[in-house]
């Protein structure tokens, strides 16, 4: 029996030395030399760590000029202090696919499908070499046709001085997602820097037990497409610890059935659930945080807290587009500040949008329902906008100590006065003009606002109006509302209220509240 228990001893230490074995990259031939060509030395590396029952590939400081690579099971890529695999300006360098409705495309430099037990660490960066795919010189423009509505029409949002100004630069031929996991599950990515990506920049699709921690992710605020992390359709997902500025959206968390023109991966119908972020710095040129849109699969049970969103033109954005729900969203200790921008990018400014609208026909329309925000802080140069319809009103919808500084633009004349509910069917409400409260909300079942205080900053606009519009509700309740309606208007209400029943306003003058048509 001892002789018995040696050898079963021995065994399991040989096991884990083998597992825990490194794999250099350049055992394996890469040269860092920034010229060449590494990615069939790196992909032997892994192969051969996989092959071996998992490990380490290490890549040493130098950079790697690299197309896709894949990751495998049980492999944790450690890119060393130093090491940057840097993506190949040749498209013919990266992996291509095709799919019916995109036709030929280019995989990214990371992308790794059902696997487990994958990494992507160390103090190492990936970087897409953005820019040879865009041009850094001209700003893509917002086209006339989406600009019709507006308050300044062909003049909206546009450039005076010549230049560029916000964006977005105009995209050549770019491979795709820069780093994919696709149906794997306990993926682990930390430390790492990833930047310029030419499109999205970190996406899982349809994973589960997910860790992203203490990431560095700057993709470029003018680039458009190269969102920071897409979590689609993926559960238990935790984010933390980030630096995330991007060109469009930072954080997306999102419950599309297929999923942006990955081979392969179409038609799933798995919800997102089970989200954690916390302690993260966001940027963007779009929304800091979105969750859903155009979603055929729910979204629910995501919790972010202790996060700042600054210098983005939308800063949390629930948008409803589909047949998908999005419910049980928790928003805690956040400070947001947004900018009206120039340039072709969704959002105008609103601190916080959560919006309900049809984007599809034939679908019966999914519901935005139980949402919290407590102790948020507030500095925009819109509105906060809550937008149901009567279609799919806003269901509970709370917020618990709310500070929110409105300030004046230097681009109101190009971009003022407007709502962006863009996504939607009828052009009539896409983008529109519009006049602005603090707060406007239509179509709420259950809103309640506790301890609001709403500061008006150097605000010179003549479309401001109320401090709070609420329009087709039931069950309002605002309480402790500290403000006044916009000083533009010597008239306007403090609240504003049309076509509801059931109102609470305990502590509220009688006379700064207007009504038309509530019980």
């Amino acid at each position: 029996m001892p002789k018995l228990l040696a050898l079963t001893s021995l065994l399991a230490l040989t096991t884990s030395a083998a597992v825990a074995q490194t794999y250099s990259v350049k055992d394996y031939g890469a040269v860092a030399d920034g010229k060449t060509l590494a990615t069939s030395a790196i992909q032997k590396a892994i192969d051969a760590c996989t092959k071996a029952g998992g490990g380490t590939v290490e890549v040493p400081a130098g950079t790697y000029v690299v197309g896709t690579i894949s990751l495998k099971s049980n492999v944790d890529l450690h890119l060393a202090s130093g090491a940057v695999l840097k993506g190949s300006p040749r498209l013919a360098d990266y992996r291509t696919y095709t799919v019916p409705e995109y036709g030929q495309n280019y995989y990214g430099i990371l992308y790794t499908a059902n696997a487990a037990n994958v990494t992507l660490s160390g103090e190492g960066t990936v970087d897409g070499n953005n820019e040879v795919f865009y041009d850094f010189t001209q700003a893509k423009k917002i086209d006339s046709v989406s600009t019709r509505y507006t308050r300044q029409k062909n003049n909206y949002r546009k450039v005076t001085d010549g230049g560029i100004g916000d964006g977005p630069v105009v995209p050549k031929d770019r491979p795709r997602q820069m780093v994919i996991f696709a149906q794997c599950t306990h993926v682990r990515v930390s430390n790492v820097s990833l930047l310029n990506s030419p499109f999205w920049t970190l996406h899982f699709a349809d994973c589960d037990a997910v860790s992203v921690t203490g990431i560095r992710l700057w993709s470029g605020l003018l680039v458009p497409n190269a969102d920071g992390i897409d979590v689609t359709s993926c559960s238990n997902v935790i984010i933390s610890g980030c630096d995330i500025r991007a060109g469009d959206d930072a954080l997306a968390i999102v419950g599309y059935d297929h999923h942006f023109e990955i081979a392969g991966f179409s038609g799933l119908r798995h919800i997102s659930e089970n989200i954690l972020v916390t302690d993260c710095n966001l940027q963007s040129y779009s929304s800091g945080i979105r969750i859903g849109f155009l979603d055929q699969n729910t979204v629910r049970n995501v919790t972010v807290s202790n996060c700042n969103i600054t210098n983005s033109t939308r800063g949390i954005n629930i948008s409803l587009r589909d047949e998908g729900s999005l419910e049980n969203l928790t928003f805690s200790n956040i400070r947001i500040e947004t900018k009206l921008r120039t340039g072709d990018w969704w959002g105008n400014g609103e601190p916080i949008h959560i919006s309900a609208i049809r984007g599809k026909d034939k679908v019966k329309l999914g519901h935005i329902r139980n949402v919290r925000f407590n102790n948020i802080t507030c500095r925009g140069e819109n509105g906060i906008l809550l937008y149901g319809t009567a279609e799919s009103p806003l269901e509970d919808i709370v917020f618990n100590g709310l500070t929110f500084d409105f300030t004046d633009s230097k681009l109101n004349e190009v971009a003022g006065g407007n709502v962006d509910l863009r996504g939607n069917l009828d052009p009539h409400v896409g983008l529109f003009a519009r006049d602005i409260p603090s707060l406007l909300a239509e179509h709420v079942q259950g809103l309640r606002i506790q301890d609001f205080t709403l500061n008006w900053v150097n605000t010179q606009a003549a479309f401001l109006t109320y401090g709070i519009e609420v329009n087709h509700f039931t069950d309002l309740y605002v309480n402790n509302f500290r403000s006044t309606g916009a000083p533009t208007k010597t008239k306007a209400h403090l609240i504003s209220l049309t076509d509801g029943r059931g109102v609470a306003l305990p502590g509220t003058v009688r006379r700064t509240v207007m009504r038309s048509n509530v019980r």
